[in-house]
């Protein structure tokens, strides 16, 4: 906004033709202050800007006030239809058309339908972009879904097995309890009764979650962090993979996290590191925490874009209480480092 305002300043000062010198200036230089306002304000700002315009030509009789530094102003119909909202988008139409036909009151339809193309094409700019970065927030949201899909299964494969565990040691106690009527066999007859039910209850409900339950993915034992060896096969770059002893205790959902951001991980260095030789994988862990590190020595990278894979693992560790982040290295190649946290309760 400084800088437009000087440019103003300089162009009323060195424009020797420009009439109302001084009047033209104050109102370009105040209106470029509403710039900043663009994106939370659009429709006031469009409205203030054409308005004020063009009351400046209908009261100058069509005399040409107008300072090149006004092209900034093409920032507006971009603004509007990038971030307004509909009724904003068709109020501040209605303000741009009638600013762009006030020239042709004062015989200057030429600059009518110029001005007309020049606004309409920002317009249409700002609209594109606005479709796009929709189109993308979609995209994002549905890997957020899968994820969340994911991990709905992994959850009901690990209650399941508990639940079911309960159920069956109600029934056996439920054997021998009978041989002795007392209160043991109440405690077991309901006992049994909640299990069922939290059972059939939370089938139900992982039913509604997953878009294909006849996927033949949710039929796979849970994975378990010393499965990530199995990883070091297939082909591409050779894949290390180091596991510190003492970590097949994890509770479920961690070492699934584990082994699925990892996997996820190793699929991108596969694909898209350049020129990689070798993938090192490491799992560690201390008292509290559990730790991921996936690094290749691939060609040297400034970024990659946020693939949806990415926006997965960071879905999976947060619904976990963790962290999951991607960055390029100081010398070659690409790191993904997660942080879980051991108990698997969420922070």
């Amino acid at each position: 906004m400084g800088v437009l305002a000087a440019v103003a300043v300089v162009e009323a000062v060195l424009r020797p033709d420009l009439p109302w010198r001084i009047p033209t200036l104050l109102l370009t230089v105040g209106l470029i202050a509403l710039l900043p306002l663009r994106r939370t304000r659009p429709l006031a700002v469009v409205t203030v800007t054409f308005g004020l315009s063009g009351l400046a030509t209908a009261v100058l009789g069509g005399q040409d006030t107008v300072l090149y530094t006004t092209a900034c102003f093409l920032l507006l119909p971009y603004a509007l239809f990038r971030w307004g909202s509909g009724r904003e988008i068709a109020a501040g139409s209605a303000v741009m058309l009638a600013g762009a036909v006030a020239p042709v009151l004062f015989g200057a339809p030429a600059d009518t339908l110029g001005g007309a193309a020049v606004l309409s094409s920002a317009a249409a700019l700002g609209a594109a972009l606005r479709y796009r970065a929709g189109a993308r927030e979609r995209e994002f949201e549905r890997a957020r879904l899968l994820e969340r899909e994911r991990i709905a299964r992994d959850l009901h494969d690990t209650v399941a097995h508990h639940v079911s565990a309960m159920a069956i040691r109600a029934q056996a106690g439920l054997a021998v309890a009978r041989t002795r009527p007392g209160a043991a066999v109440d405690a077991l007859e309901v006992i049994e009764a909640e299990a069922a039910r939290a059972l059939t209850e939370m089938r139900a409900l992982v039913r509604v979650l997953r878009r294909d339950d006849t996927d033949p993915a949710a039929r796979v034992p849970q994975p378990r962090v010393g499965d990530l060896r199995a990883l070091a096969g297939g082909s591409g770059p050779a894949v290390e993979v180091e596991v510190d002893d003492g970590l097949d205790d994890l509770p479920p959902e961690v070492a699934a996290a584990v082994h699925r951001l990892a996997r996820e991980a190793v699929t991108n260095a596969r694909r898209h590191a350049r020129n990689a030789t070798r993938v090192h994988v490491r799992v560690t862990a201390d008292d509290t925490s559990v730790h991921l590190r996936v690094s290749d020595d691939g060609d040297p990278v400034t970024r990659r874009s946020t693939g949806y894979g990415l926006i997965g693992m960071a879905e999976r560790a947060d619904l976990l209480g963790g962290t999951c982040r991607a960055a390029p290295e100081a010398g070659r190649g690409w790191t993904v480092t997660a942080d879980l946290p051991r108990s698997g309760a969420a922070a």
